[in-house]
């Protein structure tokens, strides 16, 4: 009904008047005050039943609201929220789903709660977009890195993290008292005994694992070490740490939903918090990428099994067979190519591709690609 609210009741009070006057068609008058019949009729029945009292605005607002949130899930929602102020809506109604609750309303509602008590802004439920990329199968790759270290009482926590890209799952989280090659290579063997071997491992270009130098990426014992055992070994671009942005967002959560509101007494006190942290991440809460569900529901253990006792170095009969000498080079068509120092005195495969290149082996990893010419 377009009158204005100040002139409402005076309008249907005359209106009222002219049509007890039936000096008009009822529909001619209707379209004199620009209302419908059916508002017409309406004014007259409120103004019958109820008088002038009738004719006052009435809200529209339902007398009940059967799709209003139920106290108890909103207190739910609230609570969990307070628990882990960094879950949006999604991941907070997929995890209480699946812990039982039922009659949730939709995510957006749940957005609409969190805001209406503080929780969040509207700038952050504004929609974000990019690309996601994870390879097909658990194992196949695992990110491995350290978080940046902290103090505790005693000393200083390095974490160790691996995550593996498929699944997300958290296949490690050690509290290091160092970043030294002897602790890594421990805490690795005590994750092989438990999940197998992955296919692939992706670092950053720092030690334990690797050293740069003029640009080019130096293996060190540690990833030899790997190569033995069958495992591939890659590298991220220098100073492109989105190259393991699945580890880099893992750390982040880990800092928002543990380290920031924890202060640990030593590296056994650290161990014992991230056993229990990494426990709920795994099993417990739901991931945004991977369709809310938790990363143990997508995960399984590598078939590939751990050996302690390296294999043989083998390569093709079809091979070039060369020795690194001390220097770390080898010798192939009277030219010297450096391969590395910690590769002296082991064998490794030159292979000539196609158009005039030749690749370097060491077991089943390529070392280099590389034209004679240049040498």
């Amino acid at each position: 009904m377009p009158w204005n609210e100040v002139t409402n009741m005076s309008l249907k009070l005359e209106f009222v008047r002219f049509a007890k006057l039936e000096a008009e068609p009822f529909s001619t008058l209707c379209k004199r005050f620009k209302i419908s019949r059916k508002t017409g009729y309406k004014i007259l029945r409120r103004y019958e039943e109820e008088g002038e009292e009738g004719l006052n605005d009435q809200s529209r607002r339902p007398l009940t609201h059967p799709s209003r949130t139920s106290i108890a899930a909103e207190e739910k929602i609230l609570e969990l929220r307070a628990k882990k102020p960094t879950w949006g809506s999604r991941k907070i109604r997929a995890y209480l789903l699946n812990n039982g609750t039922a009659n949730l309303p939709a995510t957006s509602t749940i957005t609409d709660i969190l805001r209406r008590h503080g929780f969040i802004t509207k700038e952050e439920t504004s929609p974000k977009s990019h690309e996601r990329f994870e390879h097909d199968k658990p194992n196949d790759l695992w990110q491995v890195d350290f978080k940046g270290h902290f103090a505790m009482q005693k000393g200083r926590c390095h974490p160790l993290t691996i995550l593996d890209d498929h699944s997300r799952f958290s296949i490690g989280l050690r509290a290091c008292a160092n970043e030294q090659a002897i602790t890594v290579k421990k805490h690795f063997e005590d994750v092989f005994e438990e999940f197998g071997l992955p296919y692939r491992m992706n670092f950053d270009n720092g030690a334990p694992w690797a050293t740069v130098v003029s640009q080019r990426f130096r293996f060190t014992q540690l990833t030899l070490w790997l190569i033995r055992l069958g495992v591939e070994v890659s590298f991220s671009r220098i100073r492109r740490p989105q190259t393991n942005g699945k580890l880099e967002r893992f750390h982040r959560t880990l800092k928002d939903e543990l380290l920031r509101y924890k202060y640990f007494w030593d590296v056994r006190d650290a161990q014992k918090n991230f056993d229990i942290w990494r426990l709920e991440y795994n099993h417990l809460r739901p991931h945004e990428a991977i369709d809310l569900k938790a990363p143990i529901t997508r995960y399984r253990n590598s078939s590939r099994k751990y050996i302690s006792t390296l294999p043989e170095i083998e390569y093709r009969s079809c091979d070039d067979i060369r020795k690194v000498d001390e220097a770390g080079k080898i010798s192939y068509r009277n030219k010297k190519i450096f391969i590395g120092e910690v590769f002296k005195y082991l064998p490794v495969a030159v292979r000539e591709d196609f158009d005039n290149k030749h690749s370097i082996y060491f077991c089943h990893q390529k070392l280099l690609s590389i034209r004679l010419e240049d040498y």
